[in-house]
């Protein structure tokens, strides 16, 4: 495979300490997505946290970007939250090795540079559906009620509201979300009062300051949990029949939604490192085949590993390259970070409330929207902004494969009747 010739590594020391810090940094800021990805998918805190160090390390060791930083995303746990609900947590391994598989095909038939065709604001309004996704399946830990049944995104939430409504307000849930939200989004001014010059990530000062205070005044109220310091665990992929399956189900049934998860992996992966691009102002870009490659045998070695399949995080590649990230050393780095949080300080981030973890994927939704990019969209015409509106409906309503189908459609359709 030639295009394996293409993975760059630093040349000099300097460059090693830069990506070194910024690993740091971005392992702090994916500490806590990774532990609430983990728990909103319907596994668990430790199964986030093992899909972010092995697929982390392994994407940025043979993928196509040199600032990607992979791990579990919400858009992955949209697709995986109907998907266990059906097949159980034990089909993981097969589904992740079987969408691994197909991600590695595409890879060798080329098919990454199929992404530059998808339209700017169909992809734009893709990413405003995910963030929106995101903060919906957070309301069971804001109200501290049962998720609603199904599997349908809105479905969920509607019953999840008329849960929250049947039952007592726990307004203790509610503060510590708020407090969680003000304290990410007003952290970097506070610092700049105080005249200290720090760089503490807003995500993991909220996270902190919230379970500080919870543990202060005792407050009786849901937290992460155990977090198995044993977390990596190889599982041989094998059919799993659960209770919610018939007998006569085989790998057939399987094959659906690992194309499913293969599609999301690979879009949102090359959206993430093209946004990457843009950021830094990539002299040369990043190689989709390569990236493709990287990300579906990250996603295999998860899954079989005690994860999830994975993706490229917009989120956490943005921070990588505002922490001076050069090469792809950095998200290197963070994987082995967050290893070493696990092992070692795992007790401690078991006591970080559920409610903190929502208000920090609500907080990193509401930056997902990018307010000059939804202007620009505004701006380009009445066109444009009904393809946004359109994907990003479809993504919320249906699902976000069929989002993306849908608007690139859509953008089809009306490119055809202008002309």
């Amino acid at each position: 495979m030639k295009f394996l010739k293409e993975i760059e590594f630093p040349t000099n020391l300097s460059a090693y300490s830069k990506d070194i810090f910024a690993g740091l940094t971005v392992a702090i800021v994916a500490l806590p997505l990774a532990i609430g990805f983990g728990i909103t998918s319907g596994m668990s805190a430790a199964n986030g946290i093992v899909t972010a160090i092995v697929a982390g390390f392994i994407a940025a060791l043979f993928g196509g970007s040199n600032w990607q930083v992979s791990g579990p995303t919400g858009a992955m746990t949209v697709v995986l939250i109907p998907v266990i609900a059906k097949y159980g947590i034990n089909a993981i391994p097969i589904l992740g090795l079987l969408s691994g598989a197909i991600v590695l095909v595409m890879a060798l038939l080329k098919l990454g540079q199929l992404i530059k065709f998808v339209p700017s604001s169909v992809l734009e309004g893709f990413t405003v559906g995910i963030a929106i996704i995101i903060t919906i399946q957070q309301l069971p830990y804001v109200f501290d009620v049962e998720k609603g049944s199904g599997t349908r995104t809105l479905v969920v939430a509607y019953k999840t509201l008329i849960n929250a409504i049947d039952s007592k307000i726990h307004w203790v849930n509610i503060f510590l979300v708020a407090a969680t939200l003000l304290v990410k989004f007003n952290i970097v001014k506070i610092i700049e009062l105080l005249k200290v010059r720090i760089y503490v990530p807003a995500s993991f000062a909220a996270l902190t300051l919230v379970t500080l205070f919870s543990l202060i005044f005792n407050l009786t109220i849901p937290r992460i949990g155990n977090i198995p310091r044993a977390a990596f665990e190889f599982n041989f992929p094998h059919i799993a029949i659960t209770a919610n399956q018939s007998n006569d189900q085989g790998l057939i049934n399987f094959l659906i939604p690992s194309f499913t998860i293969a599609l999301l992996i690979a879009i949102e992966s090359l959206l993430s490192a093209r946004v990457a691009d843009e950021i830094k102002k990539a002299p040369k870009p990043f190689n989709p085949n390569l990236e493709l490659f990287g990300q579906g045998l990250a996603s295999a070695a998860a899954s079989i590993s005690g994860g999830m399949p994975a993706t490229g995080a917009i989120a956490r590649t943005g921070v990588n390259i505002r922490a001076g990230a050069n090469t792809r050393i950095s998200a290197m780095a963070h994987s082995v970070f967050l290893l070493i949080i696990v092992l070692f300080g795992a007790p401690i981030f078991a006591k970080i409330p559920t409610a903190a973890i929502a208000g920090v994927l609500i907080g990193t939704s509401l930056r997902i929207f990018n307010r000059n990019t939804f202007r620009k969209v505004v701006q380009e015409g009445q066109a444009s902004f009904a393809i946004y509106l359109v994907t990003a409906i479809a993504t919320i309503s249906i699902d976000l494969i069929w989002g993306i189908a849908i608007g690139t459609l859509f953008s089809f359709i009306l490119k055809r009747i202008k002309k």
